[in-house]
């Protein structure tokens, strides 16, 4: 990518020195011009991506100088600088649309502080021309990310995977978090052997001792043949244990031996068997409110969690939106073999201040939406406002904890602090009162309670009401 452009129009003095010291420390390339007529030229032959200006050039008016750039660019970046500051010429450059006006001698830090947003901004505003990948420091291990989050998420990658033997990657759905695991064992000593990817929530619970541990011949019926379990496949290499907290808890003790003594049992044998591997598990709850709650073991969550990786959700690093529309931009045009070469500006504006409940995974799923929908070379407005779902509210991580809309099953009275219900009769109203929200729909009630369908069947059969589940081909899924 290009170096973003600075042209200074200002006539030799200690602050214009100052300030171009600094830009070339940012990284700015350079163009000066000592009178207004030398930079309204510079300006035409080549428009920079900031102009800095001073009121104070000697052979014309500043403000008629501010004018001529407003009339041929009204998007450049203008910064304005003044010996004589005034009210009349601050009102002035404000009804130019020129927000930016300092009085010299320059205050150095608020310098810094700006120039340093233009230089980002340019960035931004090119970005949608170049591939985000070779913007330097943006791109690591599949991941992108020039915000603060990302980049100490980057650093602390850096610093612990030579040495991590156990993780926690915590986050909301559709972070990343596997992409961090990656990460950790791509950084790490196991570059060269196996990852590993069992995704919790989609095994079944009564295979969940022979998918980790393997089982030999007849352990179970169905055994016709000895197993190896991902542990042993995984040896000397990692393991990725994906939502972790949907871990039975009868599995959870197991793990915890093994991760502790470095052995597994196949189910139906007594022989340990010795395994060297790197543990990484990840999951969207917290689980110290799961240990809180009885559901997950706390030896286990302390033993997992030597090192947490915590995977910032969308909204709080928003400055990565272009860059990763951007890069999603042009997998999918690649893809799908259409000519794009970036996006709009208004498009930029409308991904920006979108929610992103579900994160990276949704911001990818609407750009390629976007990607089919355009016509031109780029991606417009129009086309991303038409793949944009209704905004909706963003999620709790424990969604499922918070009273759903909808009429209540019964009127109860007030109850006194000493007059509680059990646990188990407020969880079991809250499920029901999920489901009848959905209209007996398990998958759409799993949703609103932030739990994965398979762990919603759990607690249903848990609670008695087993009774409540609707086989496929019965009624609702």
């Amino acid at each position: 990518m290009s170096t973003p452009t600075l042209l200074v129009i200002h006539p030799p003095t200690p602050s214009r020195d100052l300030l171009l010291d600094m830009a070339v420390r940012l990284g700015f390339a350079l163009q000066v011009c000592d009178t207004g007529t030398e930079g309204l030229a510079a300006f035409r032959q080549r428009p920079p991506d900031t102009l800095v200006a001073s009121l104070d050039v000697h052979d014309m008016e500043g403000m008629a100088l501010v004018t001529s750039v407003r009339d041929e660019a009204p998007d450049l970046s203008l910064v304005l600088l003044t010996a004589r500051a005034s009210v009349e010429s601050a009102v002035a450059a404000i009804r130019l649309g020129v927000y930016d006006y300092m009085r010299e001698p320059l205050d150095v830090e608020k310098l810094r502080a700006l120039l340093t947003d233009r230089f980002d901004d340019a960035l931004r505003r090119r970005v949608r021309l170049f591939p985000a990948e070779r913007s330097t420091g943006v791109s690591f291990h599949g991941m992108i990310g020039r915000s603060v989050p990302m980049q100490k998420l980057f650093r602390m990658l850096r610093t612990m995977a030579p040495h991590v033997r156990t993780a926690l990657v915590s986050g909301e759905t559709g972070t990343g978090k596997e992409l961090v695991a990656r990460a950790l064992h791509q950084l790490g000593p196991r570059a060269d052997r196996r990852f590993v990817v069992i995704n919790c929530s989609a095994v079944v619970e009564t295979l969940f001792e022979s998918e980790l541990f393997g089982h030999v011949r007849g352990a179970f019926t169905g055994a016709t043949d000895a197993k190896p379990g991902l542990f042993e496949l995984a040896d000397g290499g990692t393991l990725f244990l994906d939502e972790v907290g949907e871990l039975p808890s009868g599995v959870q003790a197991k793990l915890l031996r093994t991760i502790e003594f470095g052995e597994v049992h196949r189910v139906g044998s007594l022989e340990p068997r010795k395994v060297d591997v790197q543990v990484v598990a990840a999951t969207n709850r917290d689980l110290e409110i799961e240990c809180d709650e009885g559901r997950f073991r706390r030896d286990l969550y302390y033993r997992l969690n030597v090192v947490e990786l915590h995977v910032p959700p969308l909204r709080d690093r928003r400055e990565d939106i272009v860059y990763l529309a951007n890069a999603f931009m042009r997998a999918t045009a690649a893809r799908l073999a259409k000519p794009l070469n970036g996006l709009t500006s208004g498009a930029e504006r409308l991904l920006g201040e979108a929610n992103w409940p579900g994160n990276v995974r949704e911001l990818r799923n609407v750009i390629e939406r976007a990607c089919l929908m355009a016509e031109g070379r780029l991606v417009g407005e129009l086309d991303v406002k038409a793949s944009l779902p209704a905004q909706r509210p963003v999620p709790s991580p424990h969604a499922w904890r918070t009273p759903l809309a909808g009429p209540p099953l019964a009127v109860r009275p007030a109850r006194r602090e000493d007059d509680l219900e059990p646990l188990s009769d407020v969880e079991r109203e809250h499920i029901m009162r999920a489901l009848q929200h959905a209209n007996g729909n398990k998958k759409k009630a799993a949703l609103l309670l932030g739990v994965s369908r398979r762990a919603l069947y759990r607690r249903l059969e848990r609670l008695d009401l087993g009774v409540t589940i609707i086989r496929r081909g019965q009624g609702a899924a």
